[in-house]
């Protein structure tokens, strides 16, 4: 195939069904993430004309997305060379986010439909769902988390669920109901996984839902996604799901930490890890602490019983900003905070624009918005982004949203589907 002409039926194919996999594969394989990103690589290389005549349009629209993931790299590298105790695989996360925007460029040469990824979002939720209702239920997992840890899995399978949501404008009809369906799977999948931390992810869908509602064109589109949401929230009274009761046992974490009592709890460990990590901010707040120079002064902590020992135990302090304070200080804070705040000001431009609704824009855009404040929202009782994996379902799908928020701008090729 040429370059330059227009994608052919084995390309229409292939970019299809990658775009799929993504999300479809994320949590029921341990391979998916990673063979697609390498995919999406190889891709971008073979297009890499048609893809960067399509980008330079749109270049001053995604700069501030690239500078900020190129910053992290370049923090991450400066790191590894000046700091002791940082070693080669801590960029891995870093280079393979920003090698992430060869998806970018892989939707922008070959402008698949979208249609796609919201059944890949769909599939992926209902197989996660399906994945680790066996584990619980027939296996006897108490908090099973399929092939990652339960933490992890259900967040990012609330994730998908959310992202359901703003793919019901790209559905008609009775047809509307199978991304409905995928929000409830989401939230089935988090709430038997046993996760807590990830249901604030509810309260901000709802926040953007009812600002951006005008965006749900139709009455069966916005009262479906407000009763998804609402099956979401009553999720809380049925017994059999476990939500209250874990809901319950979190208040009861908190009441015993306030009032003096044991606080080697769940909740509890969380308030004494952040306690440690404000400790250790104080002491490096511009520029933070090296890993090997933090395990020896949060040890000190410990033997001058300003904190339990056990926060020795845990690898990280269950919180993204915390967590880069630590590691980064102020500095690290701004870089990896740009990774969040320049996606979503790109998503949010794209919803304000005139002709967001005309054109397109706002189911990917919605998506996007919702992908950022969701893992937003994980990393406050979370490190989400602790684990490659769920680094690269973030930055992959963030760029796939940008890409597909873009082909928007442009007018469809040929032979393409408005």
């Amino acid at each position: 195939m040429n370059n330059s002409s227009p994608p052919n039926r084995a390309s229409t194919v292939f970019i299809h069904s990658l775009i799929f996999m993504l999300p479809f594969l994320a949590l029921i394989s341990s391979f998916g993430v990673g063979l697609c990103s390498f995919a999406f690589l190889l891709a971008a290389l073979f297009y890499r004309r048609p893809a960067w005549a399509a980008l330079q349009p749109h270049l001053p629209a995604v700069r501030p997305v690239l500078i900020a993931f190129t910053l992290a790299l370049l923090l991450a590298l400066l790191n590894f060379w000046c700091s002791p105790g940082v070693l080669l695989r801590d960029l891995e996360k870093p280079s393979r986010m920003l090698a992430a925007a060869t998806v970018m460029l892989t939707v922008l040469a070959l402008r698949p439909n979208r249609r796609a990824l919201w059944w890949g979002l769909i599939g992926g939720a209902i197989a996660g769902a399906v994945f680790i209702a066996y584990q619980r239920w027939a296996l006897g997992v108490d908090r099973p988390g399929g092939l990652i840890n339960s933490i992890t899995f259900g967040d990012i399978v609330l994730c998908m669920g959310l992202l359901c949501l703003a793919g019901m404008q790209d559905f008609s009809g009775r047809a509307a109901l199978w991304p409905g369906i995928g929000a409830l799977a989401g939230l089935f999948g988090s709430i038997a996984s046993g996760t807590r931390g990830g249901w604030i992810a509810i309260v901000f869908a709802l926040l953007v839902l009812l600002r951006y509602s005008h965006v749900l064109r139709g009455r069966l589109r916005k009262g479906l996604a407000l009763l998804a949401l609402a099956l979401m929230v009553s999720a809380f009274f049925i017994p059999q799901t476990g939500a209250r009761v874990r809901v319950d046992q979190g208040i009861h974490d908190v009441e015993q930490y306030l009032s003096g009592g044991e606080t080697y709890t769940n909740v509890g460990i969380r308030f004494e890890l952040w306690r440690s990590a404000v400790q250790l901010i104080r002491q490096h707040p511009l520029l933070g602490a090296n890993p090997l120079a933090e395990r020896g002064e949060l040890a000190a902590l410990v033997a001058q019983q300003q904190v339990p020992p056990y926060v020795l135990e845990f690898p990280h302090y269950h919180n993204d900003i915390l967590q880069t304070l630590v590691f980064g200080g102020l500095l690290g804070l701004l870089v990896w905070g740009a990774t969040l705040v320049a996606p979503l000001l790109f998503f949010v431009r794209m919803l304000n624009c005139p002709n967001a609704s005309r054109n397109g824009a706002t189911a990917p855009a919605l998506a996007g918005l919702l992908l950022v404040l969701s893992y937003f929202s994980f990393g406050l009782t979370e490190v989400i982004f602790w684990s490659v994996r769920s680094c690269m379902f973030y930055a992959l799908m963030c760029f796939l949203l940008i890409g597909l928020c873009l082909n928007t701008q442009l007018p469809p090729a040929s032979g393409e589907k408005a």
